[in-house]
């Protein structure tokens, strides 16, 4: 009987989460970016990483083929300029100021809506939603390292 419910509860998981990336990813249409475009400014305006593509590759946890084909458009594009990092290998990447114009009229009207999703749970749900979601990530990361 166990099983039956883990089976119901894991097409409830795969479902949400395949909604959740179609937001993101409608959203990045809507807003005129490639997906990884639209996660690299993201990332970028969050300051979640220092701005040097290997660290935007790895937390973002895509090929550092697929952030350099964006981050070159970007560039393309003129939202953003990669200057020479600490060594002559690294590169930083700054912001322009149409770069800075494109985040206001896009991610920073994500990273918004996300704030305003957060805060429509109780603080108690917030923490229970994110402790139970890194622990079953932690797990599945777990059991996913164990096929070949």
């Amino acid at each position: 009987m166990e099983e039956n419910h883990t089976e119901d509860s894991l097409f409830v998981y795969n479902s949400i989460m395949k909604e959740n990336d179609n937001i993101y990813r409608d959203l990045a249409r809507k807003l005129g970016l490639s997906e990884c475009g639209l996660w690299i400014l993201y990332a970028l305006r969050a300051e979640y990483v220092a701005p040097v593509p290997s660290e935007i590759c790895a937390v973002l946890h895509q090929p550092k083929q697929t952030i350099h084909s964006a981050l070159k458009k970007l560039e393309t594009d003129g939202c953003i300029e990669l200057t020479q990092g600490k060594d002559h290998r690294s590169k930083q990447i700054l912001l322009t100021d149409a770069g800075l114009r494109l985040c206001r009229d896009t991610v920073d009207r994500v990273i918004a809506a996300e704030r305003a999703a957060l805060a429509a749970l109780s603080e108690e749900e917030r923490k229970v939603f994110l402790n139970v979601f890194s622990k079953f990530t932690g797990f599945f990361k777990e059991q996913a390292d164990r096929i070949g």
